[in-house]
């Protein structure tokens, strides 16, 4: 093996990207390998390390992402050495694993390590790239010593990768239309996938239901001999902190609240085990969630990338989260504090352009472009459908086209430069990770 440097950790790093595909680079149908045979198989010639640690797990359309953080969160705020592991990266590969707190990445020495190690195991199992990080991220946890790992799934949950922990709670955040080639084309065949980290006897919470997928759940629940919770339904110990968590919370999109309600409802169930008795210092996990994104190193939610202008952030991408995104950008603009509202946006092509189109709103100024994806719409393709939809519904047609994200920022802050603008970027992660990359 070749001595760790940081030319060979990025070539290394670089083979398996192109190796073994992610969904961050190519179609999801060329890097997405449901089933559990082959992660369970890698997990053993690890020595099964997420057997070494407590986890809860956490599936969902949205939200899953920020209540593993917040959570995360919460739980080291207890006196817990907690692993987190999420997807996907924005900035940094080693994004996807970290333990709290204070907040440190996997090292790339180690990842250096793992992949030269285990290469050629990866080969004769035919990895895909989410089970070689999930793999990756199982290990370092237990050779960190961590207490507990909170681990979200990638996609779906009943054959995802991560599905072979036994945790001590199974967490679904919401169910929306989204991945629907691969999890199902209704709400109630997508829950039914999401159900599936629901193990026997072990609780189960949802965040949110809809009345075609609380029966979904319930059925599971009742198969698995599972106690099942609805956060939405819950009386929480903590409902009376909610409104000062939230005013304060460096998390600050508006639908972070119902993140919230899912977590303070996690924190309930939980610490009637003993072994989570900490999180019942109230005011300690009520500062822990205040400040999640800077105790676990999130970003992408709402996140501000500047205040002169301001240039606010976010990764939602289906129509569910930017309905959300789009209500609260409609919402600051009419305070009146800004001038214009100008909207950097790309999508990927598997994405429902046709649901989000009529989201969007009318007065704003649009600078389309598309990232570096082999999955992204082209900036062309989303150029002509914005204009023809927005012609046939007789909205206005403000749209300037760029054909590169960097190209895509630089038009947006020099639009409006003169007065004070709102700039939301938004719609795709790969757009987020380069546009942060120059802001």
């Amino acid at each position: 093996m070749e001595k760790y440097s940081e030319k060979a950790y990025k070539d290394k790093l670089e083979a398996i990207f192109t190796r073994f595909p992610s969904v961050q680079k190519v179609p999801f149908g060329d890097a997405y390998k449901p089933g559990l045979e082959h992660m369970r198989r890698f997990a053993a010639l690890l020595g099964d390390p997420q057997e070494k640690y407590r986890t809860i797990h956490i599936a969902g359309t949205n939200g899953k992402g920020s209540v593993a953080n917040m959570l995360a969160s919460a739980l080291s705020s207890a006196g817990l050495k907690v692993g987190l592991y999420t997807s996907p990266h924005i900035i940094d590969f080693r994004e996807r694993a970290r333990v709290l707190s204070p907040v440190s990445l996997v090292p790339k020495d180690y990842v250096y390590d793992f992949l030269c190690r285990y290469e050629k195991d990866m080969d004769d199992l035919d990895l895909s790239f989410f089970e070689i990080t999930t793999g990756l991220a199982f290990k370092w946890f237990a050779d960190e010593g961590v207490d507990l790992a909170v681990i979200e799934t990638g996609l779906g949950g009943r054959l995802d990768s991560t599905n072979i922990i036994t945790p001590d709670l199974s967490i679904i955040t919401s169910i929306a239309l989204d991945h629907c080639a691969l999890l199902g084309n209704t709400l109630e065949e997508i829950a039914s996938e999401k159900a599936g980290i629901i193990k026997p006897g072990i609780p189960a919470l949802v965040g949110e239901y809809l009345p075609q997928t609380r029966p979904v759940f319930e059925a599971k629940a009742s198969q698995t001999g599972s106690p099942l919770y609805f956060a939405q339904d819950m009386d929480l110990s903590m409902a009376s902190l909610m409104p000062s968590i939230i005013q304060d919370m460096d998390l600050r999109g508006d639908y972070q609240a119902k993140n919230l309600r899912t977590v303070l409802a996690a924190a309930d169930i939980l610490k009637k085990d003993t072994y989570y008795s900490g999180l019942s210092d109230s005011r300690a996990v009520a500062d822990a969630l205040i400040h999640t994104a800077s105790r676990a190193g999130f970003h992408g939610r709402w996140e501000m990338l500047r205040k002169e202008p301001l240039v606010i952030a976010d990764l939602g991408h289906n129509p569910a989260a930017l309905k959300e995104n789009f209500a609260q950008l409609e919402k600051m603009m009419a305070s009146g504090k800004y001038s214009s509202l100008i909207i950097v946006y790309a999508i990927m092509a598997d994405k429902d352009l046709d649901g989000i189109l009529p989201l969007m709103p009318d007065d704003a100024t649009y600078v389309l472009t598309s990232p570096d994806s082999k999955r992204a719409l082209p900036a062309e393709e989303l150029n002509r459908r914005f204009i023809a939809y927005r012609e046939s519904a007789g909205k206005p047609v403000k749209v300037v086209g760029a054909s590169s994200a960097g190209e895509a920022v630089s038009t947006a802050l020099s639009l409006d430069s003169e007065r004070n603008p709102l700039i939301f970027i938004g719609g795709s992660t790969y757009l987020l990770s380069e546009a942060m990359k120059v802001t």
